[in-house]
């Protein structure tokens, strides 16, 4: 099976635990991997025949926006369910992290695997 991805895109939103952190946006960093068969693309050459990955971030960064997520894991299932519900894609790999939210660290966050991997 073919794989689409977006790697790396960023968000700011609310999203934390801590009473400052529900005041403030922060900058949260997305990546997506979704098994997509490609081949009718690949031979028509239009956007039609294949996972429209501008609509899927848009739709992931207006979701990150609007769900003032207290935890990185509440925001990735809420993106793997949106992706698995509205795109045809039988798996996704969602990455949530929050840059230096740990200090000294580059990033924290999660991976999550949804819906039936390709072999």
């Amino acid at each position: 099976m073919d794989r689409i991805f977006i790697e790396t895109f960023a968000v700011e939103a609310v999203i934390g635990i801590w009473e400052w952190e529900r005041r403030i946006t922060q900058r949260i960093e997305i990546s997506l991997e979704m098994a997509c068969d490609t081949r009718a693309a690949a031979l028509s050459d239009d956007v039609a025949d294949t996972l429209n990955y501008k609509a899927v971030a848009d739709g992931v960064a207006a979701l990150t926006k609007e769900g003032k997520f207290k935890l990185v894991e509440a925001l990735a299932g809420a993106i793997a369910t949106y992706v698995l519900d509205n795109y045809t894609v039988p798996w996704v790999r969602v990455r949530v992290s929050k840059p230096g939210a740990i200090r000294g660290s580059k990033h924290v966050g999660v991976i999550i695997e949804r819906g039936t991997r390709p072999d």
